[in-house]
């Protein structure tokens, strides 16, 4: 029987390999190898020749044929490998001394790519075996890699659909974009005639580096995956997630905040529990973090969401040495608690690596779950949901649209009954939207509430609220404004911290008038540059940067934007000052009874942006966490500052300043602070 299964799964050695290639890198730095710089000479040619394909690129982006989104993809295929060696050369990335041979290929074959397009000869998109793309993110405007690994004969023309396995890889501190590539690009489908047709598409992604796919590195997997389902037909059913180490960290954090979107979830390894992670005592009060960082690590930490492997068929795996098998461990335990399973499969004597029968095993699992496919829109009956952030609040027909308490649990357990009638409970939950025609009646709390009735059948969801004790259902009115409606209420994508603006288009504004403080102006300045350095080292694109003079409609409308400096200096921040929940002199920055002097303290927030609140506004903050946390452990990469800090800052000269928060903390559901600070 067991050679049975060996010939039945022979086939999956292939495809296993990108898996394994990042499965064995730990997930903590690792060490470096002391090698000289290549010199200017070296690297001269590699310059020119990347110069060359910069040139190239800029004249097709010019050409008619290229303005058509397929054109655009090609284009993207190709500058990916321009932006990859613009990247290492910026940032002097040549960790091993094969690693300018690498870049040299990388260019040589970027510039084959932008030949053949010039020649309307594009051969790659399409090829069998691993390939890399590239896609232009809304993020930031950069490109981005991914590696697509298509089956024989996949043609999008054709009615099929296939199968997405997505992967995420572990930590690698010496991979970036040229590296990935070399890693990725050009390798073959298995050929042994014992090992059948590869029956999907597998999707390696880049994730913009290493941070445990969080903040624009969550983005990236479902831009990527976005990308894939434009050139491809993808069976939206049939899509699984898994990854190993920082990969397994990532499958845990992606599948169970959004866990309807996959046909099952495989973690390997990896992290779910910063204290416990860390090793630390949250109950010991040097070990705990102070406000609101402990609060908001309810993001972010998977155990807080075991409940929602309900949705999703789960199978983590975890060497028996290795101490990251904690994770599953972990896992498995807390579903269990909620009478949730989670298969947890563990590697004999094995550490920070998959064992070969587990992986089988492994596999197995995930592929017997993508034939089946997650249940279609009418056949899941039954949902238990909870998250603790807006950003994550929907599991299939169900969505919390607003909560009572912010970075409380907010726990919804619903059923279609027997009569059809949509049965649901829910805990820290103001309001909510259930897909029409999931059923007939809904009954909230003991409320009963008439669907079909609902806003006349012309809108495709029914929204719910409790203004105080009991439920009400909207009605078509009602329901088209809830979503644009102007009063401050934190909801899925204007929910905070600070660091979510930076998951989606955004913009920052620099001031040109006169500040009222030169020493504040001088810090904002440098927090915009640190920002703009972090960003583009480890999140792996340019912020785009631009005057408040510069800031017409269509920018409004279409970015978050992020203000620095003051409002002697800055016109966008004088405009929305009196929207604001301070008061802000030249002298003094007041909030509630406490105030602090303006010259010597920098203030830091986010907010719906008065003059879009469909938008954020930011004022003076990029990602709260910096480069000590980048090259630290991906765990650390939490919001240091909440919604809203004030932080009193010295020196200036040219090693820059000293920050140190005095105050900060989280706005309420309704965008307010709770008590007077």
């Amino acid at each position: 029987m067991k050679s049975a299964l060996l010939r039945r799964t022979a086939w999956l050695r292939p495809v296993l390999l990108c898996m394994v290639m990042f499965s064995r890198v730990p997930v903590v730095a690792q060490e470096k190898e002391k090698v000289d710089p290549p010199s200017a000479a070296d690297l001269k040619p590699i310059r020119a020749q990347k110069d060359y394909l910069r040139a190239t690129l800029d004249v097709l982006q010019g050409r008619q044929e290229f303005q058509t989104r397929d054109g655009q993809a090609l284009l993207a295929d190709v500058a990916v490998f321009e932006k990859a060696a613009a990247w290492m050369l910026r940032f002097e990335e040549f960790p091993k001394k094969d690693y300018i041979d690498q870049l040299r290929k990388v260019v040589e074959k970027g510039t084959a790519r932008a030949e053949k397009l010039q020649q309307g000869k594009a051969n790659w998109p399409l090829q069998p075996g691993t390939t890399v793309l590239g896609y232009v993110s809304a993020v930031d405007g950069s490109v981005q890699p991914y590696a697509i690994t298509l089956p024989q004969d996949v043609n999008p023309k054709e009615a099929r659909r296939w199968p997405l396995h997505v992967v995420l890889h572990g930590r690698a501190d010496q991979m970036n974009e040229v590296n990935f590539i070399h890693r990725m690009d050009g390798k073959p489908l298995s050929k042994k005639e014992d090992q059948p047709q590869q029956n999907w598409i597998q999707l390696d992604v880049y994730g913009r580096g290493n941070n445990a796919y969080r903040w624009a590195g969550e983005t990236d997997v479902f831009e990527a995956m976005a990308d894939v389902k434009r050139r491809f037909r993808i069976d939206e059913d049939r899509i699984t997630l898994h990854g190993f180490s920082m990969g397994g960290a990532g499958a845990w954090h992606l599948g169970m905040h959004d866990p309807s979107m996959w046909s099952s979830v495989g973690p390997g390894a990896g992290f779910v529990d910063y204290y416990r992670y860390q090793k630390k005592d949250p109950d010991q009060p040097d070990q705990r973090l102070p406000e609101p960082q402990h609060t908001t690590l309810g993001i972010y930490d998977s155990i807080d969401y075991a409940l929602n492997a309900f949705n999703v068929p789960v199978c983590t795996y975890g060497g028996e040495n290795d101490p990251q098998l904690l994770a599953g461990a972990s896992m498995t335990e807390a579903a269990k608690q909620m009478n949730v399973p989670i298969k947890l499969i563990v590697g004999p004597k094995m550490g920070h690596a998959f064992d070969p029968e587990s992986q089988k095993q492994f596999m197995a699992f995930h592929l017997e779950n993508s034939a089946k496919g997650k249940p279609r829109f009418g056949e899941r009956k039954q949902i238990r949901f909870t998250t603790r952030s807006l950003r994550y609040n929907t599991c299939d027909w169900l969505t919390i649209e607003e909560v009572e308490t912010v970075y409380a649990p907010s726990v919804v357990e619903a059923r279609v009954n027997e009569d059809g009638d949509v049965e649901i409970t829910t805990t820290n939950v103001r309001a909510l939207r259930l897909v029409r025609d999931v059923g007939t009646d809904a009954i909230i709390d003991g409320t009963v509430l008439e669907c079909r009735a609902a806003a006349d059948g012309l809108l495709p969801d029914v929204y719910f609220v409790k203004p105080d004790t009991e439920w009400q259902v909207l009605d078509y009115e009602d329901s088209r404004g809830f979503s644009s409606n102007p009063e401050r209420h934190k909801r899925h994508g204007l929910q905070g911290p600070i660091d979510d603006a930076f998951m989606s288009s955004f913009v920052c504004v620099r001031g040109t008038g006169k500040p009222w403080n030169e020493n504040a102006q001088q810090w904002a300045n440098w927090t915009l540059d640190r920002f703009s350095q972090e960003f583009a080292q480890w999140m792996r694109g340019d912020v785009r940067i631009v005057d408040d003079s510069a800031v017409d409609d269509t920018l409004l409308a279409t970015n978050h934007l992020i203000l620095f400096g003051d409002p002697g200096s800055n016109a966008l921040l004088k405009k929305i000052l009196g929207d604001l929940p301070l008061e802000w002199t030249k002298d003094r920055i007041r909030i509630g009874k406490q105030e602090w002097t303006s010259a010597d303290h920098g203030l830091s927030l986010i907010l719906p942006n008065p003059l879009n609140p469909s938008k954020y506004v930011v004022i003076n903050s990029g990602n709260t966490f910096h480069d000590k946390e980048f090259r630290s452990t991906n765990a650390n990469l939490f919001p240091r500052l909440g919604d809203i800090a004030v932080q009193k800052i010295t020196g200036g000269t040219s090693g820059g300043f000293d920050e140190q928060t005095v105050w900060a903390d989280l706005f309420d559901a309704n965008w307010q602070l709770d008590a007077t600070p």
